[in-house]
């Protein structure tokens, strides 16, 4: 439902009246146009100032709408979200950021080394993006930027946040990792997309929930240069304690170039309680992907990946321990037993249904531990055309109705430490 709502304009010392639609959540809130705290919208001019002051001002008990529209382009450096507010950015608008790097702060950031964010939130709550504008983070000049010491700024990052929403808008071209919920609480992105190039966009995850629980992922179109989705909990070598990720739904989404579903590899928290259905991978370098290491791993399990398509994918499945952690190349091919530690990855229960791929590099890459095997890998309805064929190690499997057509080699190689029906 909308609503139409009057409101007066002055113009040129004339008292105009126009109309503008407002959303009926929206009836009662504060509307503050940037305009009215001193923003240019020009696309040379920095508005971090104008715009903090709107989001400030729209941040009471009632909260408010801040709305940049009329401009094609708002520069500002990082901003900060407050409580009940929504950032409205209209169709036809962009919020970009500045490409003078030292705008973004150095600091830590998820315990580790990082930069101040163009937009983030720090233990608020009830916060809405939306409009059909664009969120641009104008990474190019930070892309090269990726050596030893080097940090670079998040896009969006929610911390410690509750009910976030985020709809109808575009984030594109971040410095690293798009959007990042940390710590946070029932979060929603939804009807939108998420895009950077790659392999020019490094580590530009599309969304990387991290040690956050209650997310939703609905009907979003990532094309990104690395994780399209990265679910994580905690650094490698992390002494704890770590939050787990839980609780979170993907739903109706198209993941283009990217390197796919991911769990991990920052998984020192676990995660646990995923459910991805009616998923499109097309052009992936990787589909179903869960990722960790002996330096890095926690319980992970209870996944559930139902209707899912792929084609021209490099791997389809690839569920591995042997994700840094001083793996080898070899994999589970070579390894030896090691002591289980706090920071051994449990991989479990773990259900993918309804699968079917074309034009695979690779069909499947499962490996586990020899003192932590995948345990519980059920595959239903798994039909998998690639030009090579499926490995396993060290894994639980149970399998029905799985056809693996590969250009060359055997359809599926079992290794050591292989038990269930496929054995």
């Amino acid at each position: 439902m909308k609503c139409w709502l009057a409101s007066v304009v002055a113009f040129a010392g004339v008292m105009t009246v126009s109309a503008e639609r407002i959303p009926a959540m929206d009836l009662g809130k504060h509307v503050c146009a940037v305009q009215n705290y001193g923003a240019k919208g020009d696309g040379t001019t920095l508005d971090t100032v104008a715009i903090q002051k709107a989001i400030d001002a729209c941040s009471g008990e009632n909260g408010g709408v801040v709305k940049l529209a009329g401009a094609a382009k708002f520069i500002s450096a990082p901003l900060v979200l407050k409580s009940h507010v929504t950032l409205e950015i209209s169709e036809g608008t962009t919020l970009e950021a500045s490409t003078n790097h030292d705008d973004f702060p150095e600091m830590e950031q998820f315990h580790d080394k990082g930069r101040q964010s163009l937009l983030s939130a720090l233990n608020a709550e009830d916060i809405t993006i939306r409009g059909g504008g664009v969120i641009d983070g104008r990474g190019e000049s930070w892309w090269p930027h990726r050596g030893p010491g080097e940090t670079r700024p998040r896009l969006v990052v929610f911390d410690h946040c509750k009910h976030v929403l985020m709809e109808n808008v575009t984030v594109q071209n971040s410095p690293m990792w798009q959007i990042v919920p940390y710590y946070s609480e029932d979060v929603t992105f939804r009807n939108m997309k998420v895009l950077a190039p790659l392999p020019d966009g490094h580590n530009t995850d599309g969304i990387d929930p991290f040690s956050s629980k209650h997310v939703v992922i609905d009907h979003v179109l990532i094309d990104t240069g690395d994780d399209n989705v990265a679910i994580k909990s905690g650094q490698p070598g992390s002494a704890g304690p770590d939050d787990p990720t839980t609780d979170v739904t993907i739903t109706d989404c198209t993941f283009l170039k990217g390197h796919g579903l991911s769990v991990g590899s920052e998984v020192a928290g676990g995660v646990t309680h995923l459910r991805a259905e009616r998923v499109a991978f097309k052009g992936t370098t990787q589909g179903i992907r869960i990722k960790s290491g002996r330096d890095r791993g926690n319980d992970i399990g209870d996944f559930v990946y139902k209707d899912i398509t792929m084609e021209n994918v490099g791997t389809a499945i690839q569920i591995t321990d042997y994700y840094g952690g001083g793996a080898t190349k070899e994999g589970a091919a070579a390894v030896s037993m090691a002591p289980v530690t706090r920071l051994t990855p449990h991989m479990h229960d773990i259900t993918i249904e309804n699968v079917k791929v074309t034009g695979a590099k690779v069909a499947m890459d499962i490996e586990g531990l020899p003192e932590a095997p995948i345990m519980g890998l059920h595959l239903k309805n798994v039909q998998i055309e690639a030009a090579k064929g499926a490995r396993i190690f060290y894994a639980d499997v149970g399998a029905e109705h799985v056809v693996v057509t590969p250009q060359s080699g055997a359809p599926i190689t079992v290794g050591v430490g292989v038990t269930g029906n496929l054995k």
